[in-house]
């Protein structure tokens, strides 16, 4: 299905120079950023406490958490739990307070205001067990590039397995800069949205590598430039319908999903962006500028193959 026609190549490698200098400077500003104020780690990574409360006449999580911040709780989490009845509290540990001590207060503090707030379940989640999510979340990452780079090196060759890991490496930088300059709650939820992004970007950087080693062996008299913007404009249509369709999807857990899938959405939606732009104007002229050439796609001929066939 092709909505979008294009009946002329457009020159994305002509311009290839400027679109990654800007994309140089915009990863270098990410990283800076990441190391000067860093990551603003919620509850499931620094610890904290997780309160399950229920009232009968029904919770509002807005009322809730303007309420707790009036009581001195900053940083508070509020959202519906199961049922519109329900409410999940998630708050970082507060002082000396451990997390039997913290409960106490809050529900001393929601019970003036509704004595009908009973208290269902109380955990607490300690630093030590935080750093263990950091660590394996880490761990996580470098999991998958190293699995989309085995990937595209042995489905292409190393050159677009290396352009791919950069580019979608790219996509997380600037996402996680986009966490560290807001200073946007970063949560588990978020970091499942990181590691989706990886595989989103890579999916996309796939379908661009495959028609350009279609096209290596269609269009035998044309440049390397000239064959990867045919590749990139014969996908666009895909990519506007693919990717246009996701964002929907994504723009209505934004609007619609509360709190619980704020952060998520947000981070598919910077994401999905920036993994459109680095398929096309980050990918591809990395793999251009490794020097790419229709020998590396050209599958290799054994010496001898042709006379172990004759009788």
């Amino acid at each position: 299905m092709e909505f979008f026609k294009f009946r002329k190549d457009i020159p994305f490698m002509r311009h290839a120079l400027v679109f990654n200098v800007i994309s140089l400077v915009t990863f270098l500003l990410a990283v800076v950023l990441l190391a000067t104020k860093g990551l603003n780690f919620g509850v499931d990574f620094t610890g904290g406490t997780v309160l399950e409360v229920h009232y009968p006449q029904g919770a509002e999580p807005q009322n809730i958490r303007a309420l707790l911040e009036q009581g001195g709780y900053k940083d508070v989490t509020v959202q519906n739990f199961g049922t519109a009845k329900d409410v999940m509290i998630r708050l970082p540990a507060k002082g000396e307070d451990t997390g039997a001590k913290l409960s106490e207060t809050v529900m001393l503090t929601l019970q003036q205001d509704d004595p009908q707030a009973q208290l269902r379940r109380t955990e607490f989640v300690g630093p030590q067990v935080g750093e263990e999510l950091i660590e394996n979340g880490g761990l996580a990452l470098l999991v998958v590039c190293f699995g989309i780079v085995v990937y595209l090196w042995l489905r292409f060759e190393w050159k677009f397995g290396l352009a791919a890991i950069i580019a979608n490496m790219h996509d997380v930088i600037i996402v996680l800069g986009f966490f560290a300059f807001f200073q946007w709650d970063f949560s588990l939820t978020v970091l499942a949205a990181v590691l989706a992004i990886l595989g989103y970007s890579v999916n996309e950087s796939v379908v661009v590598f495959d028609r350009i080693r279609e096209n290596f062996r269609k269009m035998r008299t044309a440049t390397t430039p000239q064959v990867i913007d045919n590749a990139i404009t014969a996908t666009m249509s895909r990519t506007i319908i693919t990717h246009g369709s996701t964002q929907m999807a994504v723009l209505a857990m934004l609007i619609f999903g509360g709190e619980t899938l704020h952060y998520f959405a947000l981070a598919l939606t910077i994401g999905i962006l920036f993994g459109i732009y680095s398929s096309v104007l980050v990918a591809s002229p990395l793999v251009m500028w490794l020097g790419v050439t229709r020998a590396d796609l050209m599958p290799v001929k054994k010496e001898g193959a042709d006379l172990d066939r004759t009788p």
